[in-house]
C-alpha cells in the first residue's frame, strides 16, 4: 500500500525487533492516516529537497514493539506520528538542519550524531497538524536531551 508517490506502508511498518520477536507491528486505520500525512507533510519534501531515497530506519511502533525497545509509552511512533531516517551519503546535520528551517513539524531531533562524523545518528521528525505542530528543535547525544 502506497502512502505518499515515495513511501509505502510495509517501509514505514518495517521492524526488525518486531520480527526478532514475533510482535505483530500492524497499525490500525487512525495510525495508517498520520503517517500518510508525515510521508506527505515531511519525508517527500526531504526526498524532493536531496534528490535521493529515504532510508526509515523506524517508522510505525505497535505499543509492544515500542517496549521492547526501551521507548517510552508516549512515542509519536506508536501514533504513526514520527519517523527515524537517514539519506546515504548525506550528513544527517544537514538534514536536521533542512527539516528544521524549511518545514512545518512537530519534533525535529538530530539523535546521536557526532560533530564531524557526518555518518552518524539519525533524524526524528514527527508531524502532528499544521495547526498543533510545536517546531520544537533537540539534540540528543550519550549526556542526554539539548534544546536548539
Amino acid at each position: 500500500m502506497k502512502l505518499s508517490p515515495h513511501f509505502s506502508l510495509d517501509e514505514m511498518i518495517k521492524s526488525q525487533t518486531a520480527l526478532r520477536l514475533g510482535l505483530d507491528n500492524n497499525p490500525l486505520q487512525a495510525e495508517i492516516e498520520s503517517l500518510a500525512t508525515l510521508c506527505t507533510e515531511v519525508l517527500e519534501p526531504v526526498r524532493k529537497e536531496f534528490a535521493s531515497p529515504v532510508i526509515i530506519n523506524s517508522g510505525y511502533r505497535a505499543a509492544k514493539v515500542n517496549k521492547a525497545i526501551g521507548s517510552r509509552s508516549t512515542s509519536q511512533h506508536c501514533k504513526g506520528q514520527a519517523a527515524d531516517f537517514e539519506i546515504p551519503g548525506v550528513d544527517n546535520l544537514i538534514i536536521y538542519e533542512w527539516v528544521s528551517e524549511a518545514l512545518d513539524f512537530d519534533q525535529a531531533i538530530l539523535e546521536f550524531y557526532v560533530q564531524n562524523n557526518p555518518g552518524t545518528g539519525w533524524v526524528h521528525v514527527s508531524y502532528v497538524s499544521s495547526e498543533t505542530n510545536r517546531n520544537e528543535r533537540l539534540r540528543i547525544d550519550k549526556s542526554g536531551v539539548h534544546r536548539d
